[in-house]
C-alpha cells in the first residue's frame, strides 16, 4: 500500500517506519525538518514531505492519493494550549489527506465516570475530529502506558523503583491500569492495514495497578520488594512534580502521564480479540524484560525524548548578540577520531571532566523543572538530530565533521556547544569547541558573566580532554 506517516520522528512513529517497509509498504512521511528523519532506520526508501500539520497552507494537496495515513502526533508537551493545537492539527490532517484515505490513530484509554484530565480528553478529542470528518474511514487504537525500551512510561517505572526503595506515593497508585508492549502497539498498526477500518479498539494486555507495575519491575530486575506508602495528602500536581524530579520525564510531560492514573485506565479489548485474533498481547512482565535487555544492550530504537514536540524548531543564527567562547586545540590524529570523541559525550560516558559540576547543574534544573541530565541519550555512539543529549538537543550533525547541542536546561536565554574536526595535515586535526549563549534581557547577561569564570575551568578542560580522547583512539 501507499502510506503517509505522521509523527516518524516520534517514539512510536520512528518504530513503525522500518516495519512499514519491511512488510513491502510504499512509505512517505511528514515532517517538519527533513533534516531531523536523515539518518533514521528506514529514511533510505522513504520519501519526504516538509510541512507543518498546524498550517493548513503548507500542507495543499500532498497529502492526497494515499491508501492510509497514520496519524500519530500530539502537543501535550507544548504548554497549556496543547489541546487547542491537537484540535487544529487533526481537522488539518483530516482535511489535507481527503476522504478516500484510511486513517489510523493511536490514542489513550478513557476513564469511566467524571474527572478525566486535560490530556486523555483532549487525545479522545481527536479521535472524534478525526471519526467526524472521515466518517467510516478511521481506526482509532485507545492504549494504556506503553512499555518497552526508551518509553515515558517504562523510564518512570525504572527510576522510581530503581531509585526510591521507600516510596509515599498517592492513594491512586492502587487503581487499576492496563499497559501494553509497545512491540503489541506495533502490532495493531500494521494489521490496521489489512483490516481496514474498524472504528475505536480498545487494547491492552494484564490489569494490573501501578503500585504492581512497581513491584513487578523490581521482581524483574532482582532488587528487593519496595515499600509502597500510600497518602491522601499528596496531589496528583505535586506528585507529578515529584515524579518530574526523581525520573528523567520533565514536569510538563510528567503531569499528562500521572494526571492519567488518578482513575482506573482500563481496556475492553473483545474488539480487538474480534479484529485481531492473532494477536496475543504479551503480558507486562514479559515487556519489562525485553525492555530491560534491551535497555542493557544498548538497542534502543527510539526514545520519547526524541520527538521534538509541537514547539517550533529552533536554529542557531550567527548573528551580533551572541556570546562567544571559541577554543581550538590542534591533535595529533584523524578527523573521525576527533568527531567520535566528541560526539560520545554525555549519557553513560558522561563529560569527561568536571562530572561533579555537570551532575549539580543537572540536579539544579530538575529543582526549577527542567529535563536534568537523567534523559541520557539513546545510543552511545550514533547521534541523530533531533535526539537529546542529557539536557541538550541535538541540533545539527554532520558525521566526521561537526556537532552543535542546543540546550534545553532552565537557562535565561538560549546557549549552544559545537564542536568541529577540521583537517590541517595528515594526521593533524584542528578541534574547535564553540559554546554560545543569546541572553535574554539583563539577567542573561549578568547570567553568562558570572560563569566566564567557570567556563574557563570547565570547557578548557573538556577540550583538552576530549583531544586526549582522540588521541588514543
Amino acid at each position: 500500500m501507499r502510506v503517509l506517516l505522521t509523527g516518524a520522528t516520534g517514539y512510536v512513529g520512528g518504530r513503525l517506519t522500518p516495519r512499514l517497509l519491511e512488510a513491502g509498504h510504499e512509505v512517505t512521511v511528514l515532517v517538519r525538518d527533513a533534516r531531523r528523519f536523515d539518518g533514521r532506520p528506514g529514511a533510505e526508501g522513504v520519501g519526504v514531505i516538509e510541512a507543518d500539520l498546524l498550517e493548513r497552507a503548507s500542507l495543499g494537496d500532498r497529502l492526497r492519493g494515499f491508501d492510509a495515513a497514520y496519524y500519530l502526533v500530539h502537543s501535550m508537551t507544548a504548554g497549556r494550549s496543547f489541546d487547542e493545537l491537537d484540535n487544529r492539527a487533526a481537522v488539518n490532517f483530516a482535511e489535507a489527506i481527503g476522504d478516500e484515505t484510511h486513517a489510523i490513530y493511536l490514542g489513550g484509554l478513557l476513564p469511566e465516570g467524571p474527572g478525566v484530565s486535560k490530556h486523555l480528553r483532549s487525545r479522545a478529542e481527536t479521535g472524534r475530529v478525526l471519526r467526524e470528518r472521515l466518517p467510516g474511514r478511521v481506526s482509532e487504537f485507545r492504549a494504556g502506558p506503553v512499555i518497552g525500551s526508551g518509553s515515558a512510561s517504562f523510564e518512570m517505572v525504572r527510576y522510581l523503583t530503581e531509585r526510591l526503595p521507600l516510596m509515599v506515593t498517592p492513594r491512586w497508585v492502587r487503581n487499576a491500569v492496563q499497559p501494553i508492549a509497545v512491540r503489541d502497539v506495533m502490532a495493531y498498526l500494521l494489521g490496521a492495514l489489512d483490516t481496514g477500518p474498524c472504528g475505536v479498539v480498545e487494547v491492552g494486555a494484564d490489569r494490573l495497578t501501578f503500585q504492581q507495575m512497581m513491584e513487578v519491575y523490581a521482581e524483574q530486575r532482582g532488587l528487593s520488594r519496595r515499600l509502597i506508602v500510600p497518602t491522601p495528602f499528596l496531589a496528583p500536581g505535586l506528585a507529578a512534580r515529584w515524579v518530574g524530579f526523581f525520573t528523567p520525564v520533565p514536569n510538563r510531560l510528567a503531569v499528562p502521564l500521572v494526571q492519567g492514573l488518578i482513575q482506573p485506565l482500563l481496556a475492553d479489548t473483545g474488539r480487538a480479540r474480534e479484529l485481531f485474533p492473532l494477536i496475543e498481547p504479551i503480558s507486562y512482565a514479559r515487556a519489562v524484560a525485553l525492555a530491560l535487555e534491551r535497555t542493557e544492550k544498548n538497542l534502543i530504537e527510539t526514545r520519547w525524548s526524541g520527538a521534538l514536540g509541537a514547539e517550533a524548531n529552533s536554529e542557531l543564527v550567527d548573528e551580533e548578540g551572541l556570546m562567544r567562547e571559541v577554543r581550538m586545540v590542534d591533535v595529533d590524529a584523524l578527523p573521525g577520531a576527533v568527531f567520535r570523541a566528541f560526539s560520545t559525550l554525555g549519557g553513560d560516558q558522561r563529560w569527561l571532566v568536571w562530572n561533579w559540576a555537570w551532575s549539580l547543574r543537572g540536579w539544579i534544573d530538575k529543582l526549577v523543572g527542567g529535563p536534568g541530565l537523567r534523559r541520557g541519550r539513546r545510543d552511545p555512539v550514533a547521534l541523530l538530530e533531533g535526539e537529546t543529549v542529557d539536557f541538550w538537543r541535538v541540533e545539527r550533525v554532520e558525521p566526521g565533521v561537526m556537532l552543535r547541542l542546543r540546550a534545553e536546561m532552565k537557562l535565561p536565554g538560549r546557549a549552544w556547544l559545537q564542536w568541529e574536526a577540521t583537517e590541517l595535515e595528515a594526521g593533524v586535526t584542528r578541534l574547535t569547541q564553540i559554546a554560545l549563549f543569546e541572553p535574554k534581557g539583563l539577567w542573561g547577561v549578568v547570567y553568562w558573566y558570572a560563569l566566564v569564570p567557570w567556563h574557563a575551568l570547565i570547557f578548557g578542560g573538556m577540550a583538552r580532554a576530549i583531544a586526549k580522547r582522540a588521541r588514543l583512539g
